[in-house]
């Protein structure tokens, strides 16, 4: 459907492919490295093809999108009718994506705004589904992104992985936390903080850090309208019971999304994530 302005994210923001369609929404692949083979998240390799390869020890890294990746999709957004480009991307303290798409956008056959949201996953998908919604409505790219920034600025994202180990060997957190952790046996809450994971708290067993997930994002929530997205690693029961516990207790619940995070991510947090993302309206 051709919109004056277009949006593009990426493919760690894990929206469900029906809002994508629904709202025009683009996505440009990250890629796993499994051994010596590049996959597209997504298309190529699935959330638990990764997780079999995580738990065999398998060597799995990650890797940005090429700019020709997004000179492509700016292209064919053009091509589709769009005199503007709004491209939200997950957090450069993450991803070499946010410059790849920087570089792309000097070349676009139409203006673009990159924006780094700071963010991952869902908390990634309500910026974009934002943007979408004041393009839509036929705001201009300085809307779009202003509607994407102001969800951003609201969104609080709380994890549970059973080990930071996966953080650490990416350098994703640091290795006195990950060695902490370990030493202590304890099991992490994070969180989403200026664009980077950090530990949020630390609880003594699973049972009892998953229960105060649901406590961090049902006060998050309180009582006005906010969406949610519940994300896993190989742990579907874990989530399917988390999203039902989170129906029943946020009054203001508009849209929840479950689903298990991509490729990409996973690599990062290992099986047994558990995500939840509280976006107030």
């Amino acid at each position: 459907m051709s919109r004056h302005v277009a949006i593009v994210t990426d493919s760690t923001a894990y929206l469900p492919q029906p809002a994508m369609a629904r709202h025009g929404i683009t996505s440009v692949p990250l890629t796993v490295v499994l051994g010596d083979e590049a996959l597209e998240e997504g298309t190529e390799i699935s959330a638990r093809s990764l997780a079999l390869a995580l738990q065999k020890r398998r060597s799995v890294t990650t890797s940005r999108p090429s700019p020709e990746d997004f000179v492509r999709a700016y292209r064919a957004a053009a091509d589709a009718g769009a005199t503007g480009i709004v491209s939200l991307h997950l957090s450069a303290e993450f991803s070499g994506t946010y410059d790849a798409a920087v570089l792309a956008a000097k070349t676009a056959p139409v203006p673009v705004r990159v924006v780094d949201t700071g963010m991952v996953a869902m908390a990634l998908g309500f910026c974009a589904l934002a943007a979408a919604e004041a393009a839509e409505a036929g705001g201009s790219v300085d809307e779009a992104v202003a509607a994407a920034q102001k969800r951003a600025a609201g969104i609080s994202a709380y994890f549970y992985v059973d080990t930071l180990d996966y953080l650490r060997r990416g350098g994703r957190i640091g290795a006195a936390q990950a060695l902490l952790g370990s030493a202590l046996a304890v099991k992490p809450l994070l969180t989403l903080d200026g664009g980077r994971i950090e530990m949020l708290e630390k609880v003594r067993t699973a049972s009892k850090a998953i229960a105060r997930l649901e406590e961090l994002a049902v006060e998050r929530a309180g009582s006005g309208a906010v969406d949610v997205a519940v994300h896993h690693l190989a742990a579907p029961e874990r989530a399917d019971k988390l999203a039902q516990r989170l129906r029943e207790r946020i009054p203001g619940l508009v849209e929840l999304h479950v689903s298990e995070v991509g490729a990409v991510i996973g690599a990062h947090t290992g099986p047994g994530l558990l995500a939840a993302v509280v976006s107030p309206r």
